[in-house]
């Protein structure tokens, strides 16, 4: 019982500071996505829209690190594979979807004929 109570608890020390920057929605500061990217305020249009969708995505992979922690309790064999895939697919898919709100909320660059 106590390697079920140890996988919980790393899960939710995994999910818990995905749920703190989550909490930043309403800033005016850009949620990063890579710590230490000062850059991501002049890449963008609208932070606030920014902000509201990585809010969403970091709330969602917190979820799945909750759902795991809850599996390594009940069930160990699958709460360990939903660890595992939290640490891979979760994180590719996240990635995947952090590109997309930037491609969507970045500042459009004037390429050539712009303003004709």
């Amino acid at each position: 019982m106590g390697g079920r109570i140890v996988g919980l608890v790393c899960c939710l020390m995994c999910a818990f500071p995905f749920l703190i920057f989550s909490l930043n929605e309403k800033s005016r500061e850009p949620i990063p996505f890579w710590s230490g990217d000062n850059t991501l305020k002049s890449k963008l249009e609208n932070v606030q829209e920014y902000n509201r969708e990585m809010a969403r995505l970091y709330k969602k992979y917190a979820a799945a690190w909750g759902i795991a922690g809850i599996a390594c309790l009940l069930f160990p064999v699958v709460g360990v594979i939903l660890v595992l895939l939290d640490c891979t697919l979760g994180l590719y898919l996240m990635f995947r979807e952090y590109k997309r709100i930037l491609g969507l909320y970045g500042r459009r660059e004037a390429g050539p004929g712009a303003g004709r």
